[in-house]
């Protein structure tokens, strides 16, 4: 395989926009102006059937960071991570009911939005690391060959540069025809990582990514959440509050479905102007 270093960069089949005429951001690895957010949530309220999840939710995520969301057990931060990707589809009875989420210029909570368009640009890691029962090659190649590329040079070049940016490469390479199952916990959600980056996602979710690792696998992945906003745009779920300071640029804290504060991580770790925040980072409630 050639060198990442060396190899002049892939093609692969075309990314469209979500929609014919939305006008399409740069991606996070481009030139695009500070100023222009990844993701922007507009006053969003979400329900699952009669029950409100959600109420009035507004925030923008920067291109190139980290963004943690943290706050109590059902306060809606995963029901929003998983309005990023429509993953909250898959439930019945799961809307948006007010406001709008805007990606490259789409509302991607209007319903003619292909939500498998969607998770093209809107990669999503799992709490619990799945990879497929295939071996280590075939997990991280399988995006770029459902996305049409055939060619075994190109696929040999996208499952290097994926496995080196999972900071994964140097520990697999050698025995890359193994089963996936049988690497540690921590490698196989790295390589779930790996298998997220193969197809160039924009933005990458990660729901809770640690909650099943030890603490030495949590530093690694931890690391490398911190190595990849040069490339991509995060959004993290953690219960972690810890995590949240060492991975994140900003912090959004979740009570009962609203955003009491949302500022830089330090700020809202250091110096909240909210008595909530105050009382959740202190450990008073939650």
């Amino acid at each position: 395989m050639p060198l990442l270093t060396e190899a002049p960069p892939r093609k692969r089949p075309e990314t469209p926009p979500m929609t014919q005429d939305a006008p399409k951001t740069p991606a996070a690895d481009s030139t695009a102006p500070a100023g222009i957010p990844a993701i922007q949530v507009k006053g969003v309220d979400f329900s699952y059937g009669d029950k409100q999840v959600l109420k009035n939710v507004t925030l923008d995520v920067p291109q190139n960071q980290v963004v943690a969301f943290i706050g109590p057990s059902g306060c809606g931060k995963t029901t929003l991570l998983r309005c990023f990707n429509r993953m909250n589809d898959l439930v019945p009875g799961a809307r948006v009911t007010k406001g709008s989420i805007i990606i490259e210029g789409a509302n991607i909570a209007d319903k003619s939005i292909d939500p498998v368009q969607l998770r093209r640009h809107v990669g999503m890691v799992f709490q619990k690391y799945n990879p497929f029962p295939r071996s280590i090659y075939e997990n991280v190649a399988y995006g770029p060959r459902t996305l049409g590329e055939r060619k075994k040079a190109a696929l040999d070049e996208i499952v290097e540069k994926s496995l080196r940016r999972a900071a994964l490469w140097d520990e697999v390479k050698d025995r890359l025809d193994d089963i996936a199952t049988g690497l540690s916990g921590g490698q196989q959600q790295r390589l779930c990582i790996a298998r997220t980056i193969a197809v160039d996602p924009e933005i990458i979710l990660m729901d809770e990514p640690c909650s099943a690792l030890d603490p030495i696998a949590t530093a690694h992945v931890e690391d490398l959440i911190f190595s990849l906003k040069d490339h991509y745009t995060i959004v993290i779920v953690t219960h972690n509050m810890q995590q949240a300071t060492r991975v994140s640029d900003r912090t959004a804290f979740f009570y009962l479905g609203e955003v009491v504060e949302y500022d830089t991580t330090r700020k809202i770790f250091e110096n909240p102007v909210q008595k909530r925040t105050l009382d959740y980072i202190s450990g008073r409630f939650g």
